[in-house]
């Protein structure tokens, strides 16, 4: 059989006309106009892009927020332990250290060089006294953050000369322990610059007893601070001196003998030191001219 599409009255037999020009039957033209206007199908839209699923972890808005709360949350909890029992960084106001310390030195106190009592808690005055626990005691020499016996809001910082029933005396400006004289060596002098102008101080290296060696300065020859009676020092207590011997208040006077409850910690480490006198907080691009850069990350004698 013929795949061709053929009229209702076509046949085989009926392929060409009898005078054999040879011209195409009908069948041949109907299938033609068949084919060409046989209905299309319609070409395939294109399929839209499949939107990406939400992602199953993504966190909403109000969830980050818990999460960075949470996060500072942590943060203070963990600086407050480490202030608490281990370091805290102080900064120096005054020049009764000179000039071991001076005014804009930045530094770390070692909480547990002593133990613990109130007074290394924030707010501790307001605790009740339950002493010292883990007590270790302090050496002659030792630079010390205390809270001030008179008033404990108040924190000083000296450097500790007598322990519990050593006898302390100033004569002549020499520092005596137990009725035998500290010795004192004089030293280049040091200068303070105050607004511009350099002010030359008398400066010595005085070396303690148990070898502890430190400068001191003497600014006034003969000064008030320089003949004191006998300080005996009770038990449980400890003198405190200012480098800077006639600009300190210290055991001499408001001061008075230090309770060891009253012990904060050890000065150990400068970490920063800044010149206020060239700069003001504001002035940040003064600053880089201001920083003492010599001062950087040393240990305190």
């Amino acid at each position: 059989m013929s795949d061709s599409l053929q009229t209702p009255d076509s046949s085989p037999a009926a392929a060409t006309p009898a005078d054999g020009t040879g011209v195409q039957n009908d069948s041949s033209l109907d299938r033609a106009t068949a084919l060409i206007d046989a209905p299309t199908s319609d070409p395939a839209e294109p399929a839209e892009p499949a939107q990406p699923a939400p992602k199953a972890d993504a966190v909403e808005e109000g969830d980050s927020w818990w999460e960075l709360a949470k996060t500072l949350f942590y943060a203070l909890l963990i600086a407050l332990f480490v202030r608490t029992f281990f370091f805290q960084p102080y900064n120096i106001p005054s020049g009764s250290m000179e000039s071991t310390l001076l005014v804009g030195d930045y530094l770390f106190v070692e909480k547990f060089a002593y133990g613990y009592s109130k007074y290394s808690f924030p707010f501790g005055r307001f605790l009740p006294s339950f002493g010292r626990v883990f007590f270790s005691q302090p050496h002659r020499g030792d630079v010390v953050v205390f809270a001030l016996p008179s008033d404990p809001s108040v924190v000083f910082i000296k450097r500790l000369i007598g322990r519990p029933g050593d006898r302390i005396q100033m004569i002549g400006g020499v520092l005596y322990i137990n009725d035998k004289p500290v010795p004192k060596v004089r030293v280049s002098d040091f200068v303070d610059d105050e607004n511009g102008y350099e002010h030359h101080i008398a400066r010595y290296r005085e070396t303690l007893p148990n070898g502890k060696s430190y400068y001191v300065l003497d600014s006034i020859p003969d000064g008030p601070n320089d003949d004191t009676p006998v300080y005996t020092v009770p038990p449980g207590h400890y003198f405190m001196m200012g480098d800077n011997r006639d600009d300190s208040d210290d055991s001499r006077g408001i001061v008075g003998y230090l309770p060891a409850e009253n012990l904060v910690g050890k000065a150990e480490f400068k970490f920063f030191s800044i010149d206020d006198s060239k700069t003001h907080w504001w002035q940040f691009w003064t600053w880089p001219w201001a920083v003492r850069y010599d001062r950087l990350f040393t240990f305190i004698d």
